[in-house]
């Protein structure tokens, strides 16, 4: 038997011996070049960001260190404050909404429905459409005279609406485009999950008398869990970056009733050219996102994958 397992190890360690024993730098070659680019196109820039960012610069102005002063000043900066508050407002909003109608969506089109392949792909036309296109459309529907919304209220006996015009209902009128085009990516990936979740427990809640939304809150709602949170970081993600649309559709305005932290930094660094300011405002609002981003990984590291089998 000794005999035979030294016959049986030797070969595994003749070949792992060879394996440590292949020189390093031939990895080198592999591995330079994506530091290189991540170095370049990441690394430097935010680097050179924080530097900025310690710094009272303008552009076409003598450049001075100052230390943590840009920093100090966002603090009693209420535009700043009240571009953080509608930031996240707006990235709440812009991720709970498509969620509900998104799962709501999925639901509907896992059903056998008729002529569901050509509703799916009209229903995810939206996705498709470029921002510039959708803000063009949407400003046009939102015309308090003109506009088709206005138009549907009026014959439901609902009196005409500011919209976008209107502090108190810009953001969630942003939110309404938002909704509209980014409730069918949260449809395809929920969709994923219901494909992917077996038939016999619902054959067996069936048999049990168990109600639709009791195998919704028991069966199907657990099984997508994971899906949800995909789409969950997905959408927040896309939330916080936010520009196009809001600054087509109202640049912040009306004043900056809808401004965001980026367009307050675009205002910053792009109207009044104080680049050194600006460069705070951009640091502080990587640091929000990286804090987003880390509860969001935490939430998805408690949602466990449930071993699932394709079901019909």
């Amino acid at each position: 038997m000794a005999t035979i397992a030294e016959h049986q190890v030797a070969p595994l360690t003749k070949a792992a011996s060879a394996t440590d024993a292949r020189p390093k730098s031939i990895y080198w070659p592999f591995v330079v070049p994506a530091v290189a680019v991540v170095g370049s196109v990441i690394v430097f820039p935010w680097a050179f960001t924080i530097w900025m960012s310690l710094q009272e610069w303008t552009v076409g102005g003598a450049r001075r260190f100052t230390g943590l002063s840009n920093y100090m000043r966002l603090v009693s900066d209420e535009r700043f404050l009240t571009s953080v508050g509608h930031t996240l407002v707006y990235t709440f909003l812009a991720v709970i909404l498509p969620l509900i109608f998104g799962t709501l969506a999925a639901l509907i089109f896992n059903s056998r429905l008729p002529f569901r392949g050509i509703l799916r792909g009209v229903f995810v036309m939206p996705m498709m459409a470029t921002p510039v296109a959708i803000a063009l459309v949407w400003t046009m529907m939102f015309h308090p005279q003109l506009g088709v919304l206005n138009y549907l209220l009026s014959l439901v006996g609902i009196g005409p609406q500011a919209w976008v015009f209107n502090p108190s209902t810009v953001i969630p009128s942003l939110v309404l485009v938002e909704t509209w085009q980014w409730t069918p990516l949260v449809m395809l990936i929920v969709l994923g999950g219901l494909a992917a979740i077996p038939t016999e427990p619902y054959e067996s809640a069936a048999i049990d008398g168990a109600t639709i939304l009791q195998r919704f809150r028991y069966i199907t709602l657990p099984m997508i869990a994971p899906f949800l949170m995909v789409a969950v970081i997905i959408r927040t993600i896309d939330a916080l970056k936010s520009f196009d649309i809001i600054y087509a559709i109202t640049q912040g305005g009306p004043g900056t009733a809808s401004e965001t932290i980026n367009l307050y930094l675009y205002s910053v660094a792009f109207a009044y050219y104080d680049v050194g300011y600006g460069s705070a405002i951009a640091v502080v609002f990587f640091a929000i996102v990286i804090v987003l981003s880390l509860l969001m990984l935490h939430l998805r590291q408690r949602t466990k994958w449930t071993d699932l089998q394709g079901g019909a």
